[in-house]
């Protein structure tokens, strides 16, 4: 019995304990748990009969059902062949702009979220206020909110509102055309940013939350030694905030690059393919063309940040 103790004792002593990494790693693991499992019971299956009805020709069979012909890459073909009709003519146009668009709006919404939470993170009067007015269409929701504006301003469109803020801006853009002060392309591009104004800010609400955690997370003893080392705002951002915050970065245009692609117009270009022109191999083509689309941005995306953004995986 004392030899079977001693040895029990042994290896107990040689059993080494989980790393502060490794642990990490578990938790992260079982965290994906949920959605790795409803990933594969609920998504898999459509991805895959996805890219199978883009190889074939489908129809309503004799009997009921589906009835598919194998067509090989001719549905692929068909989407960028802008002679055999006008539709596609138009989702060329289509996945053009909107790529164009989400690869434009999202720097400008992940900095505009990380400047709405560096303001409603400083300590100053009437914080409280600023934080509301920043957070109420989260909370009620974009719909309502404009709502809201649209009745208080006397009935009154937002849209309204938008338009004369950008007829107004449009006179300093006209000045520096005239004057010759910036190049046409970049006065362009700014006149395109101030119209959409309204819209840029109405999708920043959450990146806005998701930053806020990040610098209230920030050990504050981090910002007391700049302090005493004498270190100005800029080198305090730059040095301590924005290293700080970077996987938090990462994440936010991850996520802002997925929800601008979610709510552009290409999925009713796919509807209009599969069911209004009753071309169900064509439109899952276009599905897996656009699904592809998205994880080469999101690849080139992640590796452009991971050379800028200095990131931290717990190693």
């Amino acid at each position: 019995m004392k030899q079977e103790a001693n040895v029990a004792d042994k290896t107990k002593k040689t059993r080494k304990p989980l790393t502060f990494a490794t642990t990490q790693k578990i938790n992260g693991y079982v965290f994906l748990a949920p959605w790795i499992i409803g990933f594969l019971l609920f998504f898999m299956i459509p991805i895959v009969n996805t890219v199978i009805y883009s190889f074939n020709k489908v129809e309503v069979g004799d009997t009921g059902g589906m009835a598919m012909e194998f067509v090989g890459t001719n549905n692929y073909f068909d989407l960028f062949n802008t002679e055999v009709s006008t539709q596609s003519q138009q989702f060329i146009r289509v996945f053009t702009d909107e790529n164009s668009d989400v690869l434009l709006n999202t720097p400008l919404i992940v900095i505009f979220s990380l400047f709405c939470a560096l303001l409603v993170n400083a300590k100053y009067k009437g914080r409280g206020v600023v934080r509301v007015i920043f957070f109420l269409p989260i909370v009620l929701g974009l719909t309502i909110v404009t709502d809201m504006i649209t009745v208080s301003g006397g009935g009154g469109d937002i849209t309204a509102v938008a338009t004369t803020a950008t007829e107004e801006s449009s006179f300093l853009m006209n000045l520096f055309t005239q004057v010759g002060f910036l190049p046409k392309e970049v006065i362009s591009f700014i006149v395109g940013v101030i119209s959409d104004i309204f819209g840029i800010v109405s999708k920043a609400g959450v990146q806005t939350l998701m930053y806020l955690a990040a610098l209230q997370s920030i050990n504050p003893s981090l910002y007391e030694v700049a302090k005493i080392e004498g270190c100005t705002t800029y080198e305090t951002f730059w040095k301590i905030t924005f290293p700080m915050v970077g996987n938090t970065t990462l994440f936010i245009f991850v996520y802002t690059l997925v929800d601008l692609f979610l709510a552009s117009k290409m999925s009713e270009e796919i509807y209009a393919f599969a069911f209004q022109s009753n071309k169900i191999g064509v439109g899952s083509a276009l599905s897996v063309c656009f699904l592809l689309n998205v994880l080469v941005a999101l690849v080139i995306m992640v590796l452009i940040l991971t050379k800028v953004v200095k990131l931290d995986y717990g190693k």
